[in-house]
């Protein structure tokens, strides 16, 4: 589990065709579901304008996500082993050039690899969830935003009824506002795994000799993403299988999640397959997104400002094909739907007061997108778990 070059995958540094230097716009990078590329957008968040850098490194990207103030792409591959590769970001023509690559796994184990990688909100610790070994781990995160080796790896237990479901599969983690915790999606456990977590030590463990603490879903539901209302007393959980929604009362106190309410994503009318994938929450917590691929839509929640409770507001077509993940922009303006089917990242406009979404009409062209993540102009975050 410590970083080695032995495996590194080449790439493609340099200026890409167009880049204009010193244009101050954002860059938006691309993974590629299974084309083994990472695929680069040039953003002018004035006047919601988009231009296609094309490939910008040729590696495995399950998953990316960006560093809040360091020019770093942290990249998460497909290959056994839990590789994560880090890259720096040329900020005038949005090159990548590679930096290291670690481990994550000390035994291979099945075939997939990561499904997630995330920050913590002070970016000292990386968050990896593998879905196909079943396990989550932390990685520290340099001032520099270089990573260290490994800190801890926790393997999740447990199975569900869908044929998808024969193991434990995390999906997604994040460590919860008072950073005591660290919460892990797992998919195939239907369980949201609740592990102590030491924000000194970069650590998370199962805490008692009984193991993690955990919240069961509905048998078959398949947990995927988890997002922190900014008030640090509600969680809400997406479900990929059920494609529902759930409202969960959290208390830090105890590690405890309780649920309060379950809505479906689904139209009163869906019929044939159904799917949910992404989630996010506003800035100010006052709406909930989320992305529907059995219908094509990304359906809009609004919160009771008392209670957090959710009510369906809107629902729209997302412009595509499969929205496999999508993007709040961090001005809150802008939301990005990768349409992994369709092979279009589509741009839509958002009211920051109504929380309504508008189809700009904006799109470009990657091949089979599955996340996105910003490195805006001042240097800050943004990607689909924002």
């Amino acid at each position: 589990m410590t970083a080695s070059a032995a495996m590194a995958a080449p790439l493609l540094a340099g200026t890409p065709a167009g880049a204009a230097p010193n244009q101050p716009t954002d860059l938006l990078y691309i993974g590629t579901w299974g084309q083994g590329q990472v695929y680069a957008v040039r953003f002018d968040p004035d006047d919601g304008t988009m231009t296609s850098l094309g490939s910008v490194a040729q590696v495995s990207s399950n998953w990316v996500t960006t560093h809040p103030t360091r020019p770093i792409l942290y990249v998460a591959g497909s290959e056994q082993g839990g590789y994560i590769r880090v890259f720096r970001i040329d900020d005038t023509s949005g090159g990548l050039q590679q930096l290291d690559e670690i481990e994550t796994e000390p035994v291979p184990t099945g075939s997939g690899g990561l499904s997630y990688l995330g920050l913590t909100s002070s970016a000292d610790t990386l968050l990896v969830a593998d879905f196909a070994a079943g396990s989550a781990a932390t990685v520290p995160v340099h001032p520099d935003g270089s990573l260290g080796a490994v800190a801890s790896l926790v393997q999740d237990t447990g199975s569900g009824p869908s044929p998808r479901q024969l193991g434990p599969h995390p999906h997604y983690a994040v460590v919860d506002p008072s950073r005591r915790y660290a919460l892990v999606a797992d998919f195939g456990a239907d369980r949201v795994f609740v592990y102590d977590y030491d924000p000194a030590t970069h650590r998370m463990s199962v805490g008692t000799p009984d193991g993690p603490g955990s919240f069961a879903t509905a048998p078959g539901s398949g947990p995927r993403r988890l997002a922190f209302h900014p008030n640090g007393r509600t969680a809400y959980l997406l479900n990929e299988l059920t494609a529902d929604i759930q409202v969960l009362r959290w208390d830090a106190r105890h590690g405890e999640l309780t649920s309060r309410q379950t809505l479906s994503t689904n139209s009163v009318d869906h019929t044939g397959a159904t799917s949910a994938a992404e989630l996010a929450i506003s800035c100010d917590g006052r709406h909930v997104y989320t992305s529907n691929r059995g219908e094509n839509a990304l359906v809009v929640f609004a919160t009771d400002p008392a209670t957090d409770l959710l009510t369906e507001i809107q629902r729209i077509p997302c412009a595509g094909v499969t929205p496999w993940s999508f993007a709040l922009h961090p001005s809150g303006r802008w939301l990005f739907v990768a349409n992994e089917a369709s092979g279009t990242v589509n741009l839509f406009q958002v009211d920051r007061k109504s929380g309504h979404l508008t189809d700009t009409g904006t799109s470009v062209a990657v091949p089979y997108p599955d996340c996105i993540a910003f490195r805006t102009r001042t240097g800050t975050r943004g990607s689909a778990h924002s």
